[in-house]
């Protein structure tokens, strides 16, 4: 059943992002893909859906941590579309490393990456959002280890637990505006993202004693894009197999 309804995903080439976009257009739902770098495995995405959904996706390039070329992708796009019914803030980056170890390239690129993007994507959004009048949705995504902080990701833990204060300060702007806002905490989920040595140790303190599926994190995002979420805002949900 077609919605009407556009959603854009950033980070959506690949993972958690692929299997939310995949949900949404089995949902119905109008697609606008992001991607940083890899067009090529975001076009299979895209074909992809069209093929099995009838869906066919608008699709962004540029990289969330530069503000300028963000804002000029965003607001071309919004020249072309309208503004959105949703945002999904998915694109986000890794690099692990002791702290005394940790060099300021690997904490200035996951800050400026999973932190700095909040602004620099939901900025050029929010406001054509508001004026649109219309009921909206911004799903933004965090990690367990925002929550509870992690050994050896104290840049990514930060940028995490920053997305989450965020987070919940603009959804105290927007609830007015009929805007909802709120977090996913995904815990150890299948994807590249996750090392063995990684999966080996975290088995050890999941009480579902297993890894989370991309797929299970996209129906989360999915409620909270719904109508039916419409009174759920400023909330953190975390899909983690019992960690915290």
């Amino acid at each position: 059943m077609k919605l009407n309804k556009t959603v854009l995903i950033t980070g959506a080439n690949r993972g958690i992002g692929r299997a939310i976009a995949c949900r949404l257009a089995s949902e119905g739902y109008d697609l606008a893909l992001h991607c940083r770098s890899n067009i090529g495995e975001l076009e299979s995405v895209a074909q992809s859906i069209e093929k099995e959904f009838g869906i066919k996706a608008s699709l962004l390039q540029f990289d969330v941590s530069d503000r300028v070329g963000t804002k000029a992708a965003l607001e071309k796009y919004l020249s072309e579309f309208g503004a959105p019914y949703g945002v999904v803030c998915n694109a986000g980056v890794t690099a692990d490393n002791s702290f005394p170890a940790m060099l300021g390239e690997e904490w200035d690129g996951v800050i400026n990456t999973n932190l700095g993007s909040f602004y620099n994507v939901l900025h050029p959004l929010v406001m054509p959002m508001v004026s649109s009048r219309k009921p909206g949705r911004i799903v933004t995504m965090s990690s367990v280890s925002g929550v509870m902080g992690n050994r050896g990701q104290v840049n990514y833990s930060a940028s995490k637990a920053g997305v989450i204060g965020a987070t919940k300060a603009l959804a105290l702007e927007l609830a007015k505006r009929n805007i909802t806002v709120n977090c996913v905490a995904p815990g150890l989920i299948e994807t590249d993202m996750v090392s063995e040595d990684v999966v080996e140790n975290a088995l050890k303190v999941i009480p579902a004693q297993r890894m989370g599926k991309p797929e299970e994190v996209a129906a989360t995002v999915s409620f909270l894009l719904s109508e039916g979420a419409a009174y759920i805002t400023r909330q953190v949900i975390s899909v983690n197999g019992g960690m915290i």
